[in-house]
């Protein structure tokens, strides 16, 4: 009888990538699939076909030296809870048989080898190897990290690009963001970070089977993207000085930074803060099959003794001091992870918190979560993990302390400012979804905020009172501010009593980082003021472009009042901390309603200077899939109010809805502009 060969294996690269929605991972050199269904490979024999009734085959799965054994029946019956093999009886080729793989879906996620034997009547044994790598699966119902419809799984696990939320509460800055999940070396240096990390070093045996949980993925994950404990990817870096590698606020996406990782051997790329910590970590989970998004919490509070209580201290002029070791971060984001939290009881289910920025250990280790989020706002504290640190930073009370001569004069209680605003990207559009209620129940009605806000509702953080006995004080931007445009505020008086009273004004601005203590004032104002019985005054303010571009470029302002009664000195104090809305790129397409795969695109991006002096930069210009790496032209000096537009072409890679991002980086004052569109790719 003719010898039966195998002449090759394949795995069906194009199908089974788009059977298991792993499209995006196409320039990857293995299969890429998901765990909880099964995907398709075929065999080329040689010399004589595959005889059922004689022959066998048999798959060896290795997981490095964990390994699962099965024959290939004739049986289409799949169990979610095994690995199984099968030929489809009812579509046989014996020349080129088909080989059906299916995974259980609770697989371990990681980098899979197989082995492929036949036997034959003579007892003859053939071999063909292959690998692949498993995600975890959210399509599939019994994989832990199932989330019901397609639209959420399109953002959550699809989607490579999406927009940060920073500034205040009030005047948003939607920043764009590339996740890059698809772009060349990216799933291989989030694949690395699991094999190079702590636990996998310790036990390789027990990290493998571990890796069947997302919770314990998820932790994983938290700690390597910081370097403090392990070879994480990111370096934190909170001070003014750069100048060993690039300013967190330069980078536009995921993939320059894990490459950069990879290549230098796992070294950390420096610098990080909170916002790039928690993007890299959600490409991280989306790569390995787990949703997830950012998420921002404006008015975050470090809570540093446990006490749910954060002091601020301000002098009797109105400059802040930086005297407590509690801080409120004016925006902090972290990442939240959909998965089902067997181990935590009913009903925590659904989102989890998971903060990569190295803020306080937990187990030892820097990272935090995963907490659930149905926790947090039910005060569930007992439960794993860091509920009761997450809890701190969305609703501790702000106690505001004035000193003088290093004796306090006034004390104010806030119990609304901390966790003002929690928020993500809404599924499928580019803009603000407001998920405040998901962390605390909300003591009064808020208003809708939009990413581009431009306008102060009644109950805006920005409309804030402090009141003594006597006097009632409220601090009142008039609307949102805008970089080359005056600060206009009103400082509102109100008299409650029914005699005369005379009225020191001390009016202090600083600069700050959104994390820290503010700088040296920039600009103050003192007065005096006389009050009627029952009077209310309203007393009107501008700070001036000239007075704050050369300081605040992308910090914001802390912004006080003291009033002092000249008869009795009591003081009250009112205070606000914002930004100034910087101009945006603009992007306009050539064509936007025919972009085609591989066919070259045009672009203009255009920028008018609001600053009231000359500025230049440099300009860069990137997206996934629609540019190869990067795209940098110098700005020459424009004058204030002047206009420039650059040109550019690009020929798109990959199918779908894409970002094109511009990022203007000014070299003569402290500002970044940018800009994004959205784009969506037609098939040829």
């Amino acid at each position: 009888m003719e010898d039966l060969r195998i002449k090759n294996v394949n795995l069906q690269k194009s199908e089974n990538l788009e059977r298991h929605r792993t499209e995006g991972f196409s320039s990857s050199k293995a299969l890429v699939v998901r765990r909880g269904a099964s995907f398709r490979i075929s065999l080329q024999l040689e010399g004589r076909p595959f005889n059922p009734k004689t022959d066998s085959l048999r798959i060896r799965v290795m997981l490095d030296h964990l390994y699962v054994i099965m024959p290939v029946t004739f049986s289409k019956k799949v169990s979610a809870s095994h690995w199984k093999a099968y030929m489809d009886p009812a579509d046989l080729n014996l020349q080129n048989p088909s080989i059906f793989i299916s995974s259980p879906a609770s697989a371990s996620v990681g980098c899979y080898k197989f082995e492929l034997c036949v036997f034959s009547e003579d007892r003859q044994e053939k071999h063909a190897f292959g690998k692949f790598i498993l995600l975890c699966n959210p399509w599939c119902r019994e994989d832990t990290v199932y989330i019901p419809f397609e639209d959420l799984r399109e953002e959550y696990v699809l989607n490579d690009s999406g927009l940060l939320f920073m500034g205040t509460a009030v005047n948003l800055v939607s920043r764009p963001w590339s996740f890059d999940q698809y772009e060349p070396g990216v799933l291989e240096a989030c694949l690395n970070l699991l094999q190079v990390s702590p636990q996998h070093q310790k036990n390789r045996r027990v990290d493998y089977l571990k890796r069947n949980n997302p919770a314990y993925i998820s932790r994983v994950v938290s700690a390597m993207i910081n370097c403090e404990d392990d070879r994480g990817v990111l370096k934190g870096n909170w001070s003014s000085n750069f100048k060993q590698g690039v300013h967190p606020s330069m980078w536009t996406g995921s993939g320059d930074i894990l490459r950069q990782w990879a290549e230098s051997g796992c070294r950390p790329v420096k610098y990080g803060q909170c916002w790039v910590f928690a993007a890299v970590m959600c490409t991280v989970m989306r790569v390995l099959g787990i949703p997830s998004r950012v998420v921002t919490n404006f008015n975050s509070a470090h809570d540093t003794n446990d006490n749910l209580v954060i002091e601020e201290y301000y002098s009797e002029t109105g400059k802040k001091l930086g005297h407590s070791k509690d801080s409120i971060w004016n925006f902090h984001v972290w990442v939240e992870c959909w998965m089902t939290r067997k181990d935590q009881g009913s009903g925590m289910d659904g989102w989890q918190v998971l903060d990569p920025t190295p803020q306080q250990r937990s187990g030892g280790v820097f990272c935090c979560g995963p907490a659930p989020v149905k926790a947090i706002r039910d005060q569930r504290i007992n439960l794993l993990y860091d509920i009761p640190f997450v809890y701190a930073e969305v609703n501790a009370d702000v106690h505001t302390i004035i000193v003088s001569q290093g004796r306090v004069v006034s004390r104010s209680i806030d119990t609304q400012r901390v966790g003002s605003l929690i928020c993500t990207k809404a599924a499928g559009f580019p803009r603000l979804q407001n998920i405040t209620g998901d962390y605390k129940y909300i003591r009064s009605p808020t208003s809708t905020l939009t990413s581009r806000s431009s306008t102060l509702s009644d109950d805006s953080t920005l409309r804030r009172a402090s009141s003594s006995q006597g006097v009632l004080v409220f601090l009142t931007l008039d609307r949102a501010p805008v970089a080359g445009e005056p600060i206009s505020f009103s400082v509102k008086v109100v008299n409650k009593h029914s005699v005369a009273k005379m009225m020191k004004v001390h009016l202090n601005a600083q600069a700050k980082e959104y994390n820290s203590s503010p700088s040296d004032t920039f600009w103050e104002a003192h007065g005096v003021t006389q009050l009627a019985p029952l009077e209310v005054k309203v007393l009107q303010q501008q700070i001036l472009p000239a007075q704050y571009e050369d300081v605040v470029g992308d910090d914001l302002i802390n912004l006080a009042v003291v009033l002092e009664d000249v008869g009795s000195h009591e003081r009250v104090l009112a205070s606000e901390e914002f930004n100034i809305a910087s101009p945006q790129l603009i992007i306009q397409m050539a064509d936007a309603d025919s972009i085609v795969l591989n066919k070259e695109q045009t672009a203009t991006v255009s920028f008018t200077n609001p600053f009231s002096h000359p500025v230049s930069g440099v300009l860069t210009v990137a997206g996934a899939g629609l540019i190869q790496g990067k795209i940098h032209f110098r700005m020459l000096p424009l004058r204030p109010g002047g206009r420039v537009q650059q040109r550019i072409t690009f020929i798109p890679s990959m199918v779908g809805t894409k970002m094109l991002q511009a990022n203007l980086s000014l070299t003569n004052i402290n500002s970044t502009v940018r800009g994004f569109k959205m784009v969506f790719v037609n098939k040829a």
